[in-house]
């Protein structure tokens, strides 16, 4: 991980996006870095958006807030367009999820097909969100074990679906250098 990484997870409300940073976030605290994490919930039943931007350094953090996202997970597509220029680096998205990219910088999109994935393995697209985690964790060269801890902590029942679909997710071949 660099000396600072910024982070932006975004989509609708219900896709997990919160409990993601909270998970993402308490993993990088457990590994020895600090971590600030600021969330936004939008008028979701208006169409709007969940928010969670983290920011994690081996050293003090001086501001929470994401500038230039390291890393950015869009689980919808207006997600995907209303913070797309508020990243420099990866892209995650699925492209159930999110159908139109930015020809621009395609060597910075990484397609994570997690709700097809959750739904393959798991018989279920609730778990797309951990998919999409554990594919996240990767790119992040965070550390998987700690993860898993801290996500059997955090969310209180299925354990046994959210840990299959972190690994799944983790072990997608997805391009690194986005942190």
């Amino acid at each position: 991980m660099k000396p600072r990484t910024e982070i932006l997870i975004s989509g609708f409300g219900g896709q997990g996006v919160v409990r993601m940073a909270l998970i993402l976030g308490r993993s990088a605290v457990d590994q020895g870095h600090r971590v600030t994490m600021l969330k936004s919930h939008g008028t979701e039943t208006r169409g709007g958006y969940v928010r969670a931007q983290l920011v994690i350094s081996p050293e003090y953090v001086d501001s929470p807030v994401v500038e230039n996202a390291d890393l950015f997970v869009a689980f919808s597509a207006p997600a995907y367009t209303k913070f797309y220029d508020l990243c420099g680096g990866k892209i995650l998205y699925d492209p159930e999820m999110v159908e139109d990219i930015h020809g621009d910088a395609p060597e910075r999109h990484v397609e994570v097909p997690s709700r097809a994935l959750a739904r393959e393995y798991l018989d279920d697209a609730l778990f797309a969100n951990m998919v999409m985690l554990g594919a996240l964790a990767r790119l992040a060269a965070m550390d998987l074990a700690v993860m898993k801890d801290v996500m059997v902590d955090v969310i209180p029942r299925a354990h046994e679906q959210n840990l299959r679909a972190l690994d799944i997710g983790h072990g997608l071949e997805v391009a690194s250098g986005g942190a």
